[in-house]
Formats: C-alpha cells, sequence, structure tokens
C-alpha cells in the first residue's frame, strides 16, 4: 500500500490523524496528496470545517495554498470563507490569488470580491488569474478599477494593461 493511500485509510478511520500527516503529505505521498487528504477528512466528518481550519492555522504557506485551492472540491458551501477573507489580507500573492479561485469567486460578497480584485491590481497578480471576473465585474468594480488607474497616472506610473483593458 502506498503512503498516500494509507494515509488516506487512517484519516477516514481515525480524522484527528490529518493533523500529523498533512505537513508531511507533499513530501511522503507527491502532489495532489493534500488535497487527497481533506477530500478523505470530508468524508469522515459531518463538519470538517473546524479540522480544515485548524490545518489551515497551523499551517505554512504552502500548506495554506494547497488548501485554498481544494476548496472547490470539498462541498463546504460559505463555511471556509474565513480562510479565504484571511488570505485576501496576506502579502503572499500565491494566497492572494488562490483565494480568488472558484471558491471565492462563489461565496465572496460583491464588496468582499472588489476589494481583492484591487488587492490583486496592487501586488501585479494578473486579473487573468481571478476567477470569474467578467461574471461578475460591475460599474463599482469598473470605477474602483477607474481611480486606481487616475491616481497611477497623477503619479506619473503606468496602469497594468489588465487593468486598461477593463475600463
Amino acid at each position: 500500500m502506498t503512503w498516500l493511500a494509507q494515509a488516506v485509510a487512517d484519516v477516514e478511520r481515525d480524522p484527528e490523524t490529518v493533523h500529523a500527516l498533512f505537513p508531511r503529505a507533499a513530501r511522503e505521498g507527491g502532489p495532489g496528496a493534500r488535497a487527497e487528504l481533506l477530500r478523505a477528512l470530508t468524508k469522515a466528518l459531518p463538519d470538517p470545517v473546524a479540522a480544515i481550519t485548524k490545518l489551515y492555522w497551523q499551517g505554512d504557506a504552502g500548506e495554506r495554498l494547497e488548501i485554498l485551492e481544494s476548496l472547490p472540491q470539498l462541498d463546504l458551501g460559505p463555511a471556509a470563507l474565513p480562510l479565504v477573507h484571511d488570505a485576501l489580507r496576506t502579502n503572499d500573492t500565491r494566497l492572494v490569488a488562490a483565494a480568488l479561485g472558484p471558491y471565492g469567486s462563489a461565496w465572496l460578497d460583491d464588496h468582499a470580491f472588489r476589494q481583492g480584485v484591487l488587492k490583486c491590481v496592487f501586488m501585479s497578480v494578473p486579473l487573468a488569474s481571478v476567477e470569474g471576473l467578467d461574471r461578475r465585474f460591475d460599474d463599482e468594480l469598473r470605477r474602483m478599477l477607474a481611480d486606481f488607474a487616475a491616481e497611477r497616472r497623477a503619479a506619473g506610473r503606468s496602469v497594468p494593461p489588465d487593468v486598461l483593458e477593463r475600463l
């Protein structure tokens, strides 16, 4: 039995084992191992959000990134939004981009989504990485981006091309 198969079986049998296995999963189980453990956790617990949240808070940036990227596959509804909000407060471009992936795009309210898009612009995260931007783009976001562009121009700075495309 592979390390990953054993780890998944262990988590399904005793969900608490995920806290010892998750940090090692990428090294021991390879790419996608952490996502597999999260799926096993959602099968093993009727409400896995507390356990996933604990993994997120105890994890390093790589572990947090994999949790954020796995959220769309876990069928948690809006329950994991606090993790997305936390990622949007970081200065890690990978976490910010992941926060505006499929899960964040589906569950963030309009205000938080717009603020996340603006944060991407400030951090030079390409707007192409924002899931559902075309669907969620509205007049208020257009105004916010126009204000950003005006401030950049007033300061003698260039405006990112992906912002200009939206104006």
